[in-house]
């Protein structure tokens, strides 16, 4: 790598590649949601099994994702990048040519061992190769090309069913691997930590271990019951883990991540401005795609095109957000983002069964607004508050706090969400079988794969009562939604400095050994 004093030459062509590499990523994990109901008929695949081939793909991409980042750290991000991609793309192939639900399954996990590669050596890369004063304008950069790889999943994903089979959902991802790849031959520059330490194998251990744990028990909660001793258990356990992985990461010579940059209010106080930014995006998600076509009857592909204003709004706040932080700073730049993102998130509580899409667009495009005006900055807070040396891990945990962020609004909305619904419909379901009412019970689209079986008078009953139920529920859901974005606001102004400060942590000075 240069000397700071002179910026990399190909660094704008170079983020161009990184902005590639993430998108793919980041399609290929939405781009299935549409494709699900035809993956289910073509192989016979089981609820169960659905759920693991989204699932699969998330617990091992949250539970590597520090692990990757301390290997690229420590053996060069060119060469971490490179093989993520690589795996990527050896995942997405077997996907294609997947037989069963159990080989796309397994698939999908190597689709995920590969993206944890990829996600934060991105993030890294970028650190390493801007100067100071543009960082803050390539990380929202950056930031919004994550914002559109969430929209252009479903588009994408719909139009490739229209038109292909389900195999091709996968098959996409090789040329644009193939594309990546060349140019980070041609652009990319390697770097890493110039101590290169000895790797933490103590550590590995602890983080994927407590991270798996979490992520399982969030992923299962909503399935088992929140109360149950399997959820309780894999919580206790993650918890007692990771509590290890701090204790061990405090007093080894060469720790993987350096539990004192959590002192740094800049770096913690801007991890869970992007903790609650992606709980409240992802638990809306969840339950926006099935009021859009269940309730308002939208196609996949109709679907997906009518969530666009998310990626307009996210893509020009994002661009915004530097202008703001050097006005204002952080604190108020990432305070009043969450407060759009509230907003928006109560207009959901007025929606009906028959609401136009021009509110729904609204909403949309003020949730992608305010997560563009606080995800930009508080990734920027989080990457500035480490050493260069550093940026792989700090890259990591990044992308740790959003995945778990999303992953925590999907169990606990999705929980609000289904118990609102099934109280709701007990009255709805009493004439029918016992088999009929509990489907009907589970979802807005089971009720109306029962009505579709019924005579016309009773099918039109139900599902206006099932709608109805939706909607209502999902007002309860998004409240708390809103709420939780809010308390992510009064986190920001009450913790998160508005400048970078001077510590001994700061960006580009080396971090002393420990112990």
């Amino acid at each position: 790598m240069p000397p700071a004093t002179s910026p990399y030459a190909q660094r704008w062509k170079a983020l161009g590649v990184l902005a590639l590499s993430l998108f793919v990523v980041t399609v290929g994990n939405t781009i299935l949601n549409v494709g699900l109901p035809t993956i289910r008929n073509e192989l016979g695949a089981s609820s169960s099994q659905l759920q693991w081939i989204v699932d699969g793909y998330l617990l091992v991409f949250a539970g590597l994702l520090l692990t990757a980042g301390s290997l690229g750290d420590r053996f060069g991000r060119r060469r971490a990048l490179v093989t993520g991609l690589l795996v990527f793309a050896a995942g997405s192939a077997l996907a294609a040519l997947s037989g069963s639900s159990s080989e796309l399954i397994a698939s999908r996990a190597l689709m995920g061992l590969g993206a944890a590669g990829i996600m934060p050596t991105t993030l890294s890369i970028l650190t390493n190769i801007f100067p100071a004063q543009e960082r803050a304008k390539a990380i929202a950069a950056w930031a919004a090309v994550s914002g559109l790889g969430i929209a252009a999943g479903p588009i994408s994903g719909g139009w490739l069913l229209e038109h292909f089979s389900w195999n091709s959902m996968f098959l996409v991802n090789l040329p644009i691997v193939a594309i990546a790849l060349a140019g980070v031959a041609l652009v990319v520059p390697d770097s890493r930590d110039p101590a290169k330490p000895r790797l933490d194998l103590a550590g590995v251990a602890f983080s994927i271990t407590g991270l798996g744990a979490i992520v399982w028990g969030l992923i299962e909660a909503p399935e088992r019951g929140w109360g149950d001793p399997a959820i309780v258990g894999a919580f206790a356990l993650g918890i007692a883990v990771l509590t290890a992985f701090v204790a061990w990461e405090r007093h080894t010579a060469h720790p993987m991540l350096d539990v004192r940059v959590f002192r740094n209010l800049r770096f913690s106080a801007a991890s869970l401005s992007v903790t609650f930014v992606f709980f409240s995006l992802m638990g809306v998600l969840f339950f926006l795609t099935s009021y859009m076509q269940a309730v308002l009857g939208y196609t996949p592909l109709g679907t997906g095109v009518r969530v666009l204003p998310v990626a307009f709004g996210l893509v020009a706040a994002s661009k915004l957000s530097v202008k703001l932080v050097q006005r204002v700073g952080t604190k108020l730049v990432v305070a009043g983002g969450l407060v759009t993102v509230a907003s928006a998130l109560s207009m959901y509580t007025g929606f009906g069964v028959d609401t136009g899409y021009p509110s729904v667009a609204l909403a949309l495009l003020g949730m992608g607004a305010g997560m563009g005006l606080a995800m930009a900055p508080a990734t920027e807070a989080i990457m500035g508050a480490l050493p260069k040396a550093k940026a792989g891990v700090g890259s990591a945990m990044n992308d740790v706090v959003r995945e778990v962020g999303g992953t925590l609004g999907v169990a606990v909305l999705g929980s609000f969400l289904s118990s609102g619904f099934s109280s709701a419909m007990d009255g709805s379901v009493a004439g029918l079988s016992p088999e009929q009412a509990h489907a009907a019970s589970d979802s807005v689209g089971a009720a109306h794969e029962v009505a579709s079986h019924l005579d016309a008078t009773a099918a039109s009953t139900l599902i206006d009562a099932s709608n109805q139920a939706f909607v209502d529920a999902m007002a309860t859901t998004a409240t708390i939604a809103a709420a939780v974005a809010l308390i992510g606001a009064l986190i920001a102004v009450a913790f998160l400095p508005s400048r970078a400060r001077s510590t001994g942590l700061a960006a580009g000075a080396a971090l002393p050994a420990v112990g």
